[in-house]
């Protein structure tokens, strides 16, 4: 559900780069503007993975300045209805979840709610109960939880040997504090960096013990509805927007070929909703993004995001705790800051983060400086076995690197 296996492909740089923009709903209305030169090779370069990947649906935009200059929607969102991907198409982002979450973190240090370096124990301290042979749980700091720096491992569920009484992720919190006396931390905190998913499920916890909301109930109030996102939702879809939810696929090994497996639209993401529940169309993913790479196109809208996060705190989330990946002489190309990614392998900074959960896979990025923005989701993952589009997923990320150029 992480950013490991992007950072370890080395294709970071290229996915944050491929950008251009889209509006709030304001300003959809606007002359439609020029997309990328780059565009038409990055769309041929897109549907050529989907050819050769077997995926069945996908989408992707490209922004600037705040409002969406391109848009290619492939393939099916349910294949066996013949309902093909458009813009009202409803998929799962996974991990990207985090940064709504660390927004919300955000959101109350601002509020003088809470402190970045205060111990998540004060509100979590059931934490304590995991074993720590470097000190005390008591040092584990929120900053530390936000940057992946905290020592907890990487699953939430940690005993995953693919047995059919597994349940798909832990459905509730009591579950996760019966598992911590049995779980130690993997580093001194602090200390280096480790993807972590359970560490946002206890940002999360934080979040509903000072604000009285569930997780979800706290987003839709305080991120979704003052940015104008409408159409996302965390847990089953909603009556209303069934029709437009797009169904999950996995490629599997049948026989001498690969079989497309529908696994359905919805399903249980349990307690993991906080690091990777959300839903959404695209063009809710656009609107949070106008708001990632401001400003504010007027004065109600400036009005509106400021009650989600200022510019400065915003900005706050993009400097570098920790490296997360280094090139051959040592020097950190890649960081992880309050919840995104960092790249610095273009000479400028990219921010970004990906996600993938169920057999959806998305990447989110953008840089703020030039405004710019791009956003790629599919409904298809590959099972055991080599990738039958490696080659084309690779050339896909090149052509998205050249957007900018």
């Amino acid at each position: 559900m992480g950013i490991d296996t992007f950072v370890r492909a080395g294709v970071l740089t290229a996915w944050l780069a491929a950008a251009s923009a889209l509006p709030p709903a304001a300003r959809l209305g606007a002359q439609e503007p020029a997309p990328p030169p780059a565009w038409p090779e990055f769309a041929r370069a897109l549907d050529a993975y989907v050819e050769a990947g077997g995926i069945v649906g996908a989408g992707a935009i490209a922004m600037r300045d705040g409002v969406v200059v391109a848009r290619r929607d492939v393939g099916f969102a349910d294949k066996s209805a013949g309902r093909p991907v458009d813009e009202r198409t409803i998929f799962h982002y996974g991990s990207i979840t985090k940064t709504l979450t660390a927004i919300a973190i955000m959101q109350l240090r601002d509020r003088g709610l809470l402190g970045l370096d205060d111990p998540v124990t004060r509100w979590v301290p059931e934490l304590r109960a995991v074993s720590d042979p470097y000190g005390s749980p008591d040092a584990i700091t929120l900053r530390m939880l936000l940057s992946h720096t905290a020592g907890f491992q990487n699953p939430t569920w940690p005993w995953d040997e693919g047995e059919p009484w597994e349940p798909f992720e832990p459905t509730e919190w009591e579950q996760l504090v019966a598992m911590m006396p049995y779980q130690r931390l993997l580093f001194e905190p602090g200390s280096r960096y480790a993807y972590s998913n359970p560490a946002f499920i206890y940002l999360a916890r934080v979040i509903e013990k000072i604000t009285g909301d569930p997780w979800e109930a706290y987003i839709q109030k305080y991120v979704f509805a003052p940015l104008g996102i409408t159409r996302s939702y965390f847990g089953s879809t909603p009556w209303h927007l069934a029709d437009h939810r797009s169904h999950n696929y996995e490629l599997r090994a049948g026989g001498n070929r690969l079989v497309t497996a529908d696994e359905g639209a919805d399903f249980d993401p349990g307690i993991t909703i906080p690091n990777g529940g959300w839903n959404a169309p695209l063009d809710d993913v656009a609107r949070y993004l106008a708001f990632l790479t401001g400003p504010a196109p007027d004065a109600e809208t400036a009005r509106r995001w400021g009650f989600v996060l200022s510019r400065e705190s915003l900005e706050e989330m993009w400097e570098p705790i920790m490296a997360v990946a280094e090139d051959g002489t040592g020097t950190a190309v890649s960081d992880v800051g309050l919840g995104f990614f960092l790249d610095r392998r273009s000479g400028r900074r990219m921010v970004g983060h990906t996600g993938s959960q169920a057999n959806f896979r998305a990447f989110l990025a953008f840089d703020p400086a030039r405004r710019t923005a791009y956003a790629l989701v599919f409904n298809t993952s590959i099972g055991d076995g080599p990738d039958p589009g490696a080659r084309e997923l690779a050339e896909l990320l090149e052509a998205a690197g050249r957007l900018l150029d």
